[in-house]
């Protein structure tokens, strides 16, 4: 006979939350996370269940093992609700006014001591070792809440921002109900709502489960479930060692950077991106294909690659005397409309990051590349494609040079095709997310010191888009065929640090000069300076600029 794996069973809050359960949360669990969106529809649709029939109500499942033969049980899934239900029953148990109906709602919370036995109080709900004391002092035991939620409104982490957030919140609406009112709430909780609870046998039959039983709860992150598959695996003795470790990175990059780092890993493994769910793609393509245990896959591949990840995405690259100018091509890199840079920059800095000649050299070539695809309009998997012929290339240590002709050279076609394409109307065919990097990187490259702040700019034709009837615009560019052609080139485009002023546009040039482009004395940007120096602007006038600006493009990325 087959043993079972897993057991369900439907229970009532009542007994879910008694002595018979113990709840733990595992050391690599994620951190709490439920905002108060989540808790406030929780309270809601409480609040309605209560008044709408006799039924039951059902909560959603949480996912347990049972720690030997203890009433101890591991959390696998279900953290978000558990802990949300123990702080309502806190609010409730704080805010009542009556001493049996404090004395069951404590019961929800803890189970009391009994000084003759020689036991001591226990409670209910553990959560993650860095929060646990936290939660305990400050939501779980008696008479704290109200100070809690009436006093320091930031708190160090995000989890505890969390648990702050949502006892405040649940604080501040439950106090303003009856206690009757609230007296009938705990009444309902505690008899008429169900969890299903699902008790599994091991961890691996546990965690098949727990990524498909998220019912009520937010949605897991890849992350979440790669942090459970690794850690699991974890030694026992080394597993709270190695969950500070994995949870640091992740606090320190942030969990949506974070899930980025996996993502941008998968590209470096497997040289293309996954098809298929995050969590399962990793796990299969990463993790099992290249034999990367619990602890090789943190100390060789997440701390490195994770401290690779900051320096490359937010140009904070520190080694040799190419410093300064690394970061600016890793500026450069992340004016561009995409991140399907990163892996390629990422695997490179990992083996030659000590080397900043050999970065910076790489960088420039590779810059060349991907501004040569992002001006062609190269699709994403064209461009992932491209892209992983260079991570081939630098996991063999084959020519990278694109002197040389490696994979990072264009051919002469694109090159022509680029130069084509940078004499056309470039804002009309992709107005900013096109534009503004092209002139940002021209007006750096006839700068003297380039700049790297061009997070807050906005694009300005200095011929307007639609110039007044009889206005001095028209009478400089009197055929309109000509007009609408130099309307959206390079060489009408200028950068300003502010917004747009819809009046303004339409100045006549020498206004427009001195009372729009110019702020606080000098422009910004060398590209609106230049245009500064101009003392009238007519179809002669850009022919010239047009001509310079494609020889400046053409020496920076050495098109010709």
């Amino acid at each position: 006979m087959q043993q079972k794996t897993f057991e369900a069973t439907e229970l009532e809050i009542r007994r879910v939350f008694s002595g018979d359960y113990l709840f733990e949360m595992p050391s690599h669990q994620r951190p709490y996370a439920w905002t108060t969106e989540e808790t406030d529809e929780l309270l809601r649709d409480l609040s309605i269940a209560m008044g709408d029939s006799e039924e039951a109500y059902f909560l959603g499942s949480i996912v347990l093992i049972r720690n030997s033969d203890s009433s101890a049980y591991q959390v696998i899934d279900g953290q978000q609700r558990l802990t949300t239900l123990t702080i309502l029953f806190c609010v409730l148990r704080e805010l009542s006014e009556d001493k049996k109906a404090k004395e069951s709602l404590d019961y929800r919370v803890r189970e009391k001591g009994d000084r003759y036995a020689d036991s001591r109080d226990r409670y209910l709900l553990s959560i993650r070792d860095r929060d646990n004391d936290f939660f305990r002092e400050n939501v779980q035991r008696v008479g704290r809440l109200s100070n809690f939620v009436n006093g320091t409104a930031e708190h160090p982490t995000e989890s505890r921002q969390r648990i702050f957030e949502n006892a405040k919140s649940l604080w501040e609406q439950l106090k303003r109900e009856s206690i009757e009112r609230l007296d009938a709430l705990a009444k309902f909780i505690i008899q008429r709502c169900y969890l299903v609870v699902v008790t599994a046998s091991d961890r691996n039959s546990a965690h098949r489960i727990f990524s498909v039983l998220n019912a009520r709860g937010l949605n897991l992150d890849a992350t979440d479930i790669l942090k459970a598959d690794i850690l699991g695996y974890v030694p026992k003795n080394r597993e709270r060692e190695y969950t500070r470790k994995w949870e640091d990175l992740e606090e320190e990059l942030g969990r949506d950077d974070f899930r980025n780092l996996f993502a941008h890993l998968y590209v470096i493994y497997n040289h293309n991106r996954y098809h298929r769910e995050l969590a399962e793609a990793f796990r299969v393509d990463v993790i099992e294909r290249n034999e990367l245990g619990g602890m090789r896959f943190v100390d060789d591949v997440l701390e490195p690659y994770a401290d690779g990840y900051q320096i490359v995405s937010k140009a904070m690259y520190e080694d040799g005397n190419d410093a300064s100018e690394v970061n600016l091509y890793l500026q450069y890199l992340g004016w561009l409309d995409n991140e399907d840079w990163i892996p390629p920059v990422l695997a490179f800095h990992h083996k030659h990051g000590n080397d900043s000649t050999a970065l910076l050299q790489f960088l420039k070539d590779f810059d060349r590349l991907a501004y040569g695809l992002f001006i062609l309009r190269f699709r994403r998997d064209p461009r992932i494609l491209r892209y992983a012929k260079v991570l081939e290339a630098i996991d063999a240590d084959n020519q990278l040079n694109a002197d040389a002709g490696g994979v990072l050279a264009l051919t002469s076609q694109e090159k022509r095709d680029i130069l084509q394409a940078l004499d056309g109307p470039v804002y009309q065919n992709q107005p900013r997310r096109f534009t503004t990097p092209i002139l940002a990187r021209l007006s750096n490259a006839i700068a003297d010191p380039p700049i790297s702040e061009f997070a807050k700019v906005t694009v300005e034709h200095v011929l307007p888009q639609n110039p007044k009837v009889n206005s001095e615009w028209i009478d400089a560019f009197p055929d309109a065929e000509k007009r609408e052609d130099w309307t959206h080139k390079l060489a009408n485009l200028v950068l300003l640090s502010r917004k747009k002023n819809a009046r303004a546009q339409n100045y006549d040039f020498t206004r427009k000069k001195t009372e729009y482009f110019r702020r606080h004395g000098i422009p910004s940007f060398a590209l609106t300076s230049q245009v500064m120096d101009e003392s009238e602007w007519t179809p002669n006038v850009l022919e010239r600029r047009q001509r310079y600006l494609q020889d400046v493009l053409k020496r920076e990325w050495s098109l010709g």
